[in-house]
């Protein structure tokens, strides 16, 4: 079993196949639309799980990454006329710098005070958003032009669904090889003991500083592709509480799993669909079915799963 969760050619080939199986189930395309969310929300999670499983860095502030991407995605095409696919880019590129740059200093705090400098980032970010009205709309947010490849607009519920899957699976498949790279395995190497790291010549600090800007690039991508699909972005994205809804998708599904982000993402977004039957009780069962799951599953589900099914053959 473990063979086959660390085999990524069985984990890439098994998710399109669950791509593929999927909108044949379907009986409308409301669950499209949920699907997608999925494959977004888990794009983003793959690569915080990078800075914290592998790299064993905290971050509550990474929502402001995912903002950045999603207002790149709404001020480039409005403001300066870049094309849709360009205005991702950018806002890649712009995360990716800002997250170097911010992450030098911020990376040499460790513990409660590394969350607490995210955090500050995240808030920082968050509200040059909410008061720069006159480039993002203030917090009523901003419209957002439509993604447009070729000529071609990509607008139903259909052509999302598979682009955001595309996406997921790319995004999918570099996690996954990185741990066949030296920095894969430097990151390894950190996670279980920054001391035993530096001791054998790992520089740490670059190390965290690279793991920080892949989580960034992830989130800003998933960001863009959140915007566009919606047509709409607002403040929201990169707040608090966006925040610890991703942190939560990785501690959930499992950290260090690339497979646990894709199941976190995917519980975090379908269970309060399928809880609006509770109503005024959702946001309570939710937190409820959330805290029973950490305290029988501290690993993870998809860590504590494949424990079960391995004690069982």
């Amino acid at each position: 079993m473990a063979a086959v969760l660390n085999n990524r050619y069985a984990i890439v080939a098994a998710l399109a196949i669950v791509v593929a199986i999927l909108p044949l189930t379907f009986p409308s395309g409301y669950y499209l639309r949920v699907a997608s969310l999925v494959w977004v929300s888990a794009f983003a999670a793959i690569g915080l799980n990078v800075l914290m499983g592998k790299a064993g860095q905290v971050s509550l502030g990474h929502a402001a990454f995912f903002g950045i991407g999603a207002y790149a995605a709404a001020i480039g095409p409005s403001h300066f006329g870049l094309p849709s696919w360009a205005a991702l880019a950018t806002g890649a590129c712009i995360s990716a710098a800002l997250a170097y740059l911010v992450g030098r200093p911020i990376l040499r705090l460790k513990g409660h005070y590394l969350a607490i400098g995210t955090l500050g980032f995240g808030v920082l970010v968050a509200l040059v958003l909410t008061t720069e009205s006159r480039w993002t709309g203030g917090p009523d947010g901003m419209p957002v032009a439509k993604l447009t490849v070729f000529g071609w607009r990509i607008g139903t519920a259909y052509a999302w669904y598979w682009l955001s899957a595309a996406f997921l699976l790319v995004g999918t498949w570099i996690a996954l090889n990185l741990d066949d790279t030296p920095t894969g395995r430097a990151l390894l190497a950190l996670h279980d003991s920054e001391v035993a790291a530096r001791v054998v010549g790992i520089d740490v600090a670059r190390l965290k500083l690279r793991a920080f800007v892949i989580a960034a690039v992830y989130a800003s991508i998933a960001g863009s592709l959140l915007a566009m699909m919606n047509g709409f972005v607002n403040p929201d994205l990169a707040g608090f509480q966006h925040s610890v809804e991703l942190v939560t998708m990785v501690v959930l599904g499992g950290l260090g799993s690339v497979v646990g982000s894709i199941v976190g993402a995917a519980v975090l977004v379908v269970l309060p669909q399928a809880l609006t039957v509770f109503q005024d009780y959702e946001n309570l069962m939710l937190g409820f079915i959330i805290i029973v799951s950490m305290v029988f599953m501290r690993d993870g589900i998809v860590p504590m799963a494949w424990k079960l099914l391995a004690r069982a053959r």
